[in-house]
């Protein structure tokens, strides 16, 4: 549907059409899991947005700013493509732009997505500062929920350590009514709480019930990570070759997302079971050709966790 959009408003004169068609395709990109895509097209929106002349789009095309949804979806895909720092700067001026266009609903989509981010990046604090402002401006405007906040809440809490907390916030949000549309990514999030709680049976159900989800749904963004607690979870189970079977597959399943953010966590996550096993040689090599990609976002919790692995590997 993606694509006739862009055929039928490539040669149009009305540049919002256009601006429209991107926008349908980024946020088909982010579900199905191709954040090249999803990048291309929503730097294209950026590109073509004029908060003046799009004004109406607010209001006739899904109740919130195209603007700010082109950087939102920017600084996800360009976390998930390997280059953290520039998502953070993107996801910085989508909140910027919503606060500027003073639009509640845009601006609680943008806390939303920032929260994500900040989650992503390793900075679950600040995850939580986002949910409570989108939270407190949903509550002062009267809006709905444009995502399961417990999704967000649970896995800043289990971030901090508060697993017991985490895991029934999580618990929560996913028997809501706002679960079904962002399931896969609760469910991700459940998995990865209860397998730091040392759940692993749970966490094992979870992560599959993730997989077999995004097979009905085709939101696949996620299908990396629910395989890396796939393989965490049956590690803890002492599953040893099912285990690295499953980190495997979520390391093949990055690099064919091009999602070098997630092709890290499973290099990380392989590399530490093979380090475990003694194959520390086998375990440098590979995290070290995935690590010494990455140019920025050194501070990052991701590459942080990376650079000590390989320390204690060598």
């Amino acid at each position: 549907m993606s694509n006739q959009l862009l055929q039928l408003t490539a040669d149009k004169a009305d540049d919002g059409l256009l601006l429209q068609a991107h926008h349908s395709a980024w946020t088909t990109c982010f579900r199905s899991g191709e954040p090249a895509a999803e990048r291309e097209h929503s730097e294209a929106g950026r590109r073509l947005y004029d908060p003046e002349r799009h004004l109406s789009h607010r209001s006739l095309y899904g109740g919130h700013d195209p603007g700010v949804c082109a950087a939102n979806h920017s600084a996800q895909a360009h976390w998930l493509l390997g280059y953290p720092k520039k998502a953070l700067v993107i996801g910085s001026e989508a909140l910027a732009l919503a606060g500027r266009i003073a639009h509640p609903l845009s601006l609680e989509i943008a806390l939303f997505r920032d929260a994500a981010l900040h989650l992503d990046r390793g900075d679950p604090q600040l995850a939580l500062e986002r949910v409570g402002a989108a939270e407190a401006l949903a509550a002062d405007q009267r809006l709905g929920f444009m995502m399961e906040p417990r999704f967000l809440r649970g896995a800043a809490l289990s971030a901090q350590g508060a697993f017991e907390d985490a895991v029934a916030c999580l618990r929560e949000g996913l028997a809501g009514r706002l679960a079904m549309r962002d399931r896969p990514y609760g469910l991700n999030r459940y998995a990865e709480a209860l397998v730091r709680q040392g759940e692993h049976g749970a966490a094992l159900a979870a992560a599959r019930e993730g997989l077999e989800t995004q097979d009905r749904t085709g939101q696949r963004r996620w299908e990396a990570e629910l395989h890396r607690f796939e393989g965490i979870a049956l590690f803890g189970l002492n599953r040893i070759e099912d285990a690295q079977n499953a980190l495997e597959q979520a390391l093949r399943i990055a690099r064919s997302q091009q999602a070098k953010s997630y092709e890290l966590r499973a290099a990380t996550s392989l590399a530490r079971l093979w380090g475990e096993q003694g194959r520390r040689a086998e375990a440098h090599k590979l995290l070290a050709s995935v690590y010494g990609w990455f140019t920025e976002g050194f501070d990052s919790a991701d590459l942080n966790d990376a650079a000590t692995l390989l320390s204690e590997l060598s």
